[in-house]
This record gives structure tokens, sequence and C-alpha cells, in this order.
């Protein structure tokens, strides 16, 4: 892969100015809702698997005295303030565990959070029977959802979405510090395009203590992408133990096997510090899920299919107390991931001009993408305490570097002109650099006339971002290129960078008896795409001990990434080719291209919590997102003047591509394309039945309902066209479920636990393209409505302690193996996606079983 780098200087920070926006507010309440348990907790109790003693009363929510007395100077103090707990059983949840999302205040408890929050532990997460970070959550937490099944290079990177919006609109946090992103975008056509999100299953499993997730805008606190939420991964820190973990499972089809064994375990440096070291291995298989094709009757076209995919992760994790009020602390991850998706199948006739690739494939072939990943961040910072103020300064280096490749496949125009037939090739490669740089402070203060101290807090950061488009190899660029995925011309290639400096600042403090004000703003400056100011006004009312209000008014943004700005590629299928090009590139820009402005939002959220009775926690959320300058594809060209758009930027297209059908060659670009309002409702219930002799059980409930609307459309400058058709406002619209609710409970008794959880997936909406033959065949204006319907399915897990190191558990999910609603057949390409694969609702591989063994020491 030839991809061309620079060297990493970043130029200076630019001097910010510190903006902070008055805004009027929304009554609020909240506080956390009880967790359900100390195994497995959730602040607002968030569904799944609960494990444990009860939760704690409501009774225990009360408003508490705020003293304004400096932190505790001590070593655990320090050690606390970089994320959670580390030394106590705090850290599983519950509404005495210490939280750091959503708040600048030192030692904040759960039970007083001012804002939505979730806490998921990682007995919760085990307990799921996944393997990777991003399916488990998605069994837990209704507001959380992933794509259905993807394709191409986009299959093989994990990324989330919150509140049914775009993965970029949800930040990743790692033990409160920004994550870096992927480098390999997701490009083709749904509701996830265009996201170069933190792939969050490049964090060693073994390495989570906890997820904290903060359903709430939360911009001015973090900074861009934190339009939906926050979900910060908090690490294990613990300086004893060893824990050891395989997951073992298959599919209800017998295929996608998958093998997980996770290890971690920490040590003391000395008296003053600790090591914890955590690592996975995980390797999954495909599976198989495509109909006939239409063309031959066979099933060997694989296009519907989960990639084969192994990963191998580490993490260290080191703290050192230097003085009874410093702390030096440094973090390392890196992981690797070698992964597989089909494409197409193709027809043996197709190569009966190339006698030397017909030898080779006298049945046909089916072009197999690759992805080698590379992984990597490097965390090093020191904090303590200085007169009563909190200090923290910290640098943040992550970078991730794709290697696409292109195996099975084949490039007509070398063979026909060299005479050589090479099967395999490198196409494209991404690299996606951040370094973070990080100064935080806080103190809380007392005023004379003044009841309550104030907490105050600020901070300012740099950050560099760095992205790098590779060309291909000289194989993949001959001629027509290589088929299925042609490598990036040179003319698409590039290094792009830019800089962001911001300044925050974050005041809170109780107004009278049990109200609570958080007020925060942030500046922040992009040498590309300029300035952004937002703000944000919280409060929390305890009404009584058993009953508060919270709520929020804030607003936020997106800056369009560098990938959004410079990516381009071209798709050739067998009878049909897609090109997404640059922006910038000539083009777009002779199409009416414009440039990439930040998104922003309006959030505003409000809710309640209460417990009517003894061991009844309630709590009730609603919101409103209102997003501007959504950033999608738009445009869509096709036919010739598609052609001669993606001539303009040097893509090589197949010699004959005038004779095919015009409609079904097309291509775009990234643009604001929309304006967005979406709603929606979060509801969260946990209960506990005592049964003396027989145990307990803990019940869980949760839902999400949500709905987006458009409420503006972009149009082309040039052509006055506007920028989506049908299928794409769909795609911001209905693509995700209107609905998921999640409710079971867990049976614990002696040595066993039984856990029994049903999920209700809501109903997605998409415009389907038509590929039968027929006046509408490849239209870019006619589609067909189609309604993925709601699904239910079942989880159930048995687990037993055999001695009190060693447990064996055995479970499913999906048990009944429901699937999605079939997608009618005039509307599959080549009759093989029987399963709509642009959408985020119940996924296309059925039930799912697993054997999982845990040793703890």
């Amino acid at each position: 892969m030839l991809l061309r780098s620079r060297s990493f200087l970043p130029s200076a920070a630019r001097k910010g100015m510190l903006s902070l926006i008055a805004t009027t507010c929304l009554m609020s309440c909240g506080g956390a809702a009880l967790a359900q348990s100390a195994g497995a907790s959730s602040v607002d109790a968030a569904p799944g698997r609960v494990q444990g003693k009860a939760a704690p009363s409501a009774s225990t929510a009360s408003t508490r005295a705020v003293t304004g007395k400096p932190a505790a100077k001590t070593r655990n103090a320090l050690r606390t303030r970089q994320s959670a707990p580390i030394h106590s059983g705090e850290s599983e949840g519950g509404s005495e565990a210490i939280v750091v999302t959503g708040t600048r205040e030192i030692g904040k408890k759960a039970r007083d959070s001012i804002a939505p929050l979730d806490i998921v532990s990682h007995k919760q997460l085990a307990a799921t029977g996944q393997g990777t970070l991003r399916d488990a959550l998605a069994l837990l937490l209704p507001s959380l959802t992933t794509p259905t099944a993807g394709f191409d290079a986009g299959a093989m990177t994990d990324t989330i979405s919150l509140r049914g919006l775009n993965p970029n609109e949800t930040l990743v946090l790692v033990d409160g510090k920004r994550r870096h992103n992927t480098a390999n975008i997701y490009s083709n056509p749904g509701p996830q395009q265009g996201s170069t999100a933190s792939d969050i299953d490049m964090i060693p499993m073994a390495a989570i203590d906890h997820v904290e997730v903060l359903r709430d805008g939360a911009s001015a606190q973090y900074g861009s992408d934190a339009v939906a939420g926050v979900v910060n991964i908090i690490l294990k820190k613990q300086a004893h133990g060893l824990h050891a973990q395989s997951i073992t499972g298959i599919t209800s089809e017998g295929d996608g096997f998958q093998q997980g064994v996770y290890l971690d375990g920490g040590a003391s440096l000395g008296s003053r510090g600790y090591v914890h070291v955590s690592g996975d291995f995980v390797h999954q298989d495909h599976t198989y899920r495509s109909a006939a094709d239409n063309r031959t009757g066979t099933y060997q076209n694989n296009i519907l299919s989960q990639p084969e995919q192994t990963r191998e992760s580490v993490a260290i994790n080191a703290g050192y107390d230097l003085t009874d009020d410093i702390q030096l602390y440094a973090l390392g991850t890196y992981a690797h991931r070698y992964a597989q998706s089909y494409q197409n199948y193709r027809l043996a006739s197709s190569l009966n001009a190339y006698p030397a690739y017909k030898a080779i494939y006298p049945w046909g072939y089916s072009p197999v993408e690759t992805l080698n990943e590379n992984d990597y961040e490097l965390k090093a910072g020191l904090r303590g305490d200085f007169h009563g103020w909190h200090w923290d300064v910290s640098s943040v280096y992550g970078r991730d570097y794709d290697d696409i490749g292109l195996i099975n496949s084949v490039n007509l125009s070398t063979n026909k002109a060299t005479g050589a037939t090479p099967t395999s090739f490198n196409v494209q490669g991404f690299n996606n650099q951040q370094w973070t740089n990080d100064f935080d402070f806080s103190r809380k203060f007392t005023f004379s006339g003044w009841p309550h101290s104030v907490n105050f807090a600020g901070g300012a950061s740099y950050r560099y971002e760095g992205y790098s488009v590779g060309t291909g190899s000289p194989g993949s660029l001959y001629g027509n290129g290589s088929d299925a995925l042609a490598g990036t011309n040179p003319g698409n290639a590039g290094n792009y960078s830019r800089d962001v400096a911001a300044g925050y600042l974050d005041i809170s403090t109780y107004l009278a008896k049990g109200l609570q004000l958080d007020l925060a703003g942030r500046y922040e400056h992009y040498t590309d795409v300029g300035n952004t100011q937002n703000g944000k006004v919280s409060l929390r009312y305890d009404i009584t001990r058993r009953i508060a209000l919270r709520g929020t008014i804030s607003n936020g943004f997106h800056a369009p990434t560098l990938a959004q700005k410079y990516y381009s590629a071209l798709n050739i299928s067998p009878t049909a080719a897609r090109g997404l090009i640059g922006a910038g590139s000539p083009g777009a820009l002779a199409n009416g291209s414009s440039g990439l402005k930040p998104e922003r939002s309006t959030n505003a959220e409000g809710g309640f919590i209460v417990e009517p009775i003894r061991d009844l926690h309630v709590t009730t959320d609603i919101y409103q997102i209102n997003m501007r300058d959504r950033i999608m594809p738009g445009g869509n060209i096709s036919g010739a003047t598609a052609i001669s758009a993606m001539q303009m930027n040097g893509f090589a297209l197949p010699a004959d591509i005038s004779t095919w059908n015009q409609s079904a060659i097309t291509a775009n670009w990234f643009a604001n394309v929309a304006s967005t309002r979406t709603q929606g409702l979060d509801i969260t219930v946990t209960y506990l039945t005592r049964l003396g002799a027989f145990g307990r059980i803990d019940w869980d409930a949760a839902i999400n309902l949500n709905r987006t609307r458009l409420s503006h459309q972009a149009s082309n400058p040039v052509t006055g066209a506007p920028l989506l058709n049908a299928a794409s406002i769909a795609y911001l619209t209905t693509a995700y479920p209107r609905s998921k609710i999640i409710f079971g409970g867990n049976w614990t008794h002696a040595k066993w636990v039984v856990g029994l959880h049903e999920i209700r997936w809501g109903q997605t909406t998409n415009q389907l393209t038509y590929y039968a033959p027929g006046p509408y065949q490849f239209s870019t204006t006619h589609f067909l409505e189609y309604q993925n319907k709601p699904k239910w399915t079942t989880n159930l897990d048995v687990s037993y302690r055999i001695t009190p190191r060693w447990t064996a558990t055995i479970g499913g999910n999906n048990i009944f193996s429901a699937y999605p609603t079939r997608v009618p057949d005039g509307n599959r390409y080549l009759g093989a996606p029987q399963y709509y694969m642009s959408t985020s609702q119940l996924g296309i591989n059925g039930g799912y079983y697993y054997f999982r063994v845990n040793y703890d020491l």
C-alpha cells in the first residue's frame, strides 16, 4: 500500500476566547435512577442482567448537604478522579457509585446525577455472552443501536448509535478522555453512511470496569460529536487479582462460530502505584444468509453475510503517586484486526474472453474485501491537588491505520494488456491520527451570604487531527482497475490535517435545598470550519426523598470529519457502478458541491424519577434534538453526468460502461443536506422481589421511543434539485427503530443465577430500489416502501458457581431464531440479499448460543 505520509508536526494552537452561552433552562429531574444491583447496575435502571444485592431505597437518594470542603488529599482520592473508584465495590455501580460523566464535580455520586446516566458493569457485559462491547451494549440499552449487517469495508468496523442519530453524533471517551476515531469510513448507503466514529471494540473487553452512558447533549462539556450523548468507557485499575474468561458460541444455522478469550490482572508498583494489564483474543467466522442468486439459482452469492474477523488487543493501565498530592498516570492500548467481507458473485461467463482467469475461476468467483487494521493509543498525564484546586494535565495520541485489500478478484485490463493474472490487490489505505492535550481544573468555593458551595471548573485543550488516503497498488489501478473495488488513484489520495483549540467553563451549585444548577459553556476554533460556541443549562429538583425532577437545554455540534471532506471511492458491481467523490473534488464542484459546515443541534430534555413503593424505581425522560446542516451524501447524479464527474476525478471506469443501464451508474458527495427533529421518550423501571429461602428476583424494564422527521432539505445550487431522494430521507428518518423495549429479570439463589429477558425491536421503514426488469429498474426517483416489522427476541442464561473461583454459564440470545422481514424479490440486487442491510434493527444471524467459563483469583 502506497500510503503517503507527512511528518507529525502540528501547527501552533490558536488562542481561543471563552464564551458562555446564556439560555433559559428546562425544569429537571432526576436523580440518578437508583441502581439495580452491585453486580450489574445502572443509574437510570439500565436494563440487563442483574446480579448482586438489592439497590438502596430511594430514601438514600435524598438531598445531601454541600459542605464545600476540599477533597481529602489521599492517594486513593487521586486515583478515584482518574475516572472511577478503583479499590471498592463502587466501581460495580449502584446509587453510591462515583460517576464522572456529565459532571465536573469531584466525587459526584450516581444518586445525585443531574442528567440521565446508565452505568453498565463488566459483569453485566459478560452476562450477555457477546464477545464484543458493541454487541453487548446493544442487548442492554434501548437507546443504543448497531447496524443490522452492513457490507463491504463498512461491515468490518464496529460502531454504535444513540437515539437514532448517526454514529458520528455520539462521543466516545476512555476514562474521561476523547478517544480517537477509526480511519475506515462507512461509505455505503445507509443510516451509518459517512461515519468514522470510534471503534469501541478495539478496546479490550477484559480491560473494562464499567461503561457510563450519558443520554444527553454534552457538546458544551466535551466538544464535537456529543450531540446524542456520550459513552465513557472506564477501565480497570485494581492493583491485584487475576480474571480469565472464555466465551464460545455459534449461531442457530451452525455457522458464525465465535471464540473469545479474555484475561486481565493487576499488581502493585511498590506501595504507591498500580499496573493493570488486559488482553483479548476474539475470532468469528462468516455467517451465510443470502437467498438464491437470480442468475444461477444457486447459493454461491454470499453478499449477505457476517464478516469473518480475528482481533487481538491489549491494554496497560498504570498510575504512580509521586507525592501525596500528585499522581502520574498512563495508558496504552493496541489492537490488530484482520477481517474479510464478501462481494457479489461474478459469473463464469464474465471471463469467457480471458482464458487465464477462466482457468483459475472455472465456476466464477466472489471477490472478498480484506481489512488489515492496526490501532493504538497512548496516554500520559499528571493530576493532583494544590490548595483545594484539583488539576489534571494530559496528552493522548491515537492512530488507526487501515489497509484495504481485495482477494479472489481480477483486473481484466492487466490480463488483456500483459497476460498477467493477479488475483489479489492492495486497493486503499487510510490513516487517522489524533493528538489531544488537555488541562482541566476545578475547586469548590464558599461565599459569605450564600449557604451552598459553588463548584467552579474549567480547562483548555488543543487537538491535532490528521487523515491520509493512500493510493492502491499498480495492479489495482491499471486500466479499469481491480474488479469490485478499484484502487484509489493518485488524484484522490492525499494528506490532510487541522488544528482545534478549545476552552470551557462549568459552574454548579445548589440554588436552594434540593435544587441543583449546572451551567457549562465552551468555545472551539477549527482551522478548517471556523468557530463554535456551545452552552448548557441543567436543573435537578428533589421534591421529596422519593420524587425528583430534572431537565436540560443545550446546543451542540458535530464538526465534519476529515474523511467526510476528502474520502472518495468507486464500487463496481456486475451491472452497476457507484462513486463517492470528495466534496471539494473537481467532479463534485462542477455539479454544485460546496464546502462542508458543522452540524449544529439544539437539545431539550426533561424528566422525573419516583419510588412509589420500596424497591420500585421508575425514571422517565423526554427529549428533543433539532439538528441543522446534517451531513450525508447528496446530489445523487447518474448516467452520463456521473460518468463525467468520476472521470474528472481520475476514476478508471469499465470500457463498456456506456452500454450499461445508465440509471445504475451513480455518484454523489458529502454535503449539508437537511435539518431534522428527533423526539423521544426513555423509561426505566427496576423492582426487587425477595423470596426468602428461595433467593431473590431482580426485575428490570426499559423502553426507548424515538422518531425523527425531516424539517428542511437543501437544494443543489446548480440544478435546483433537492439533494436527497426518498431513499436518503428514509436513512435519516426511519432506518432506526421507532421503539426498543427490554424487560425481564434475574433469579439468584445459592450458587445459581438464571436470567431471562425479552427484547422487542421496533419497526424500521426504508425506500427500496427496483432491480427487476420494468419501468422503475434502478430508478433514483421511484422506490418501494419497505417496512421491517417489529420483532421479539428472547435471551436466556443459566450460571452455576462451581467453586468460589470457577463459574460456568450456558445461554443464548434470540433463542427462538427470529429474523428480519424479508425483502420482496424484485427489490433484491441479483436476488441474494433477502434481508435489508442498511438499517439498524434486528440482526441477520438468527439465534446465538454460547458457553462461558469464568475464573477469578
